[in-house]
Formats: structure tokens, sequence, C-alpha cells
């Protein structure tokens, strides 16, 4: 696997003091936060065209098979659909998937990121900034789920706050904090990418604090003959 990493400024450590490590796949704190603010969350204004989401449906055959991890509100499965991919939506706060499924008037499965267990029947997976609200010790065992989840060849995309170890935000939730080592080191475990490139730019969140993100693009490849990743 060859990993391509294309760097903006170097970020700084955050102020916000490192968590004993978690062994759980999922925070309740962040996901009780999640429902607690659904309406206020989905609501949000797009700002604009998403040209990381149009740079990864550019790449899909059209009506292509997407499964949409941590959807939220629903912005990003309206694009989609909209486009005539065959969307899956899904959500671990079942007030988000509510939220989703009212604006796109489309099922939103509830599901948490541990809880995947397709095998081979996406030709893509969108995970924009969801991903970050898993506890360090399960990101490995996520990103092998959602290897096995593509079909050869699949494309996959997500984003994570950089930093230097799993913390909370300002907001109470729980994030990893990846570094870009430790987030390529997870994938490399979670099984064989033919392309992985791992970008480093500066952004916002819904917390109001700018950070360097990681933005992640990676191409399943294939398995050794025993099956295996």
């Amino acid at each position: 696997m060859a990993c391509r990493k294309t760097s903006g400024p170097r970020y700084r450590s955050q102020s916000t003091p490192r968590e004993p490590l978690m062994t759980s796949a999922y925070d309740d704190e962040t996901l009780a936060f999640y429902d607690r603010e659904a309406v206020v969350y989905a609501s949000q204004p797009t700002m604009g065209r998403n040209v990381r989401l149009d740079a990864f449906l550019g790449r899909l055959a059209p009506g292509a098979s997407i499964l949409e991890l941590g959807c939220g509100g629903g912005q990003d499965a309206e694009v989609m659909l909209a486009a005539g991919y065959d969307v899956t939506p899904t959500d671990g706060s079942p007030g988000l998937a509510a939220e989703a499924e009212r604006r796109l008037g489309w099922p939103v499965r509830v599901m948490r990121f541990d809880q995947l267990d397709a095998f081979e029947r996406y030709g893509a997976v969108w995970a924009n900034a969801c991903l970050l609200h898993v506890p360090e010790a399960a990101l490995a065992d996520v990103l092998g789920r959602i290897w096995r989840a593509l079909t050869a060849g699949g494309v996959f995309y997500a984003s994570f706050k950089a930093g230097h170890g799993g913390g909370r935000d300002r907001l109470g939730r729980y994030n990893n904090f990846v570094t870009e080592t430790a987030l390529e080191a997870a994938y490399r475990q979670a099984g064989p990418w033919s392309e992985l490139t791992i970008e480093a730019a500066a952004g916002g969140g819904y917390d109001g604090v700018q950070r360097m993100w990681l933005a992640c693009v990676s191409v399943k490849g294939q398995a050794d003959a025993s099956g295996k990743p």
C-alpha cells in the first residue's frame, strides 16, 4: 500500500486534557450529546459546495451504492441522492437519524460504527467528520469493518481532527485527536488498501474551534489468498 501525505501548516497540541484510554467502541456521552442537540445540529446551513464530496463522487460510477456513516442531519446524503446514487444513510444517534429521515424522506438506519457487519456490499463509504468520535483502541476494528463492507476497489472517505491523543472538546464530545502516524497505522491494521492519501488542512467544527483536520481517501485492495486482510 502506498501512502501519500500532503500537509498544510503543522498542527499544535490542543489544550483539551487527554482522556484515559477508552476500551469501548463508542462513547455514551457523545451519543447523548447528539440526541440532545439533534434539532439544532441538523438545522445547520450548508456553506456552499463540499469540494471533498464532489471529488469523492467524481470517482464513482453512476448510481453506485454508498454507505454513509454518521450522516448527521442528512445534508450530504441529500446531495448524493439528488445525484442519483444508491445511498444508505446511517447514524448512531436515534435523534439525528430521525431528523435526517425527516429531511430526506428516505430511510435512515440507526447504527453505531461497531455494529457494521456488511460484507462486500458497498461500492463506496462516506464518513465525513464522524469516525473522529471512535475511541483510539477501537479505530482499527471499525476501519476493518468498513474495509470488509466495501467491494473490491471501493472508495472510502473519512476525516478526523488532528492532535496527540483522545480527549473531550468544549461541548463534552469525545474525539480521538489522532496523529497522521497513528491514523496510517490503524488503516494498515484494518486491511490492505491499494491507495491511501492523508491530507492535512485547517478547518472549523460545530464547537467553533479552528483545528487541523486529516482528510483520508482510500481504495480497497486485495486480501491475501486466505481471504484475510
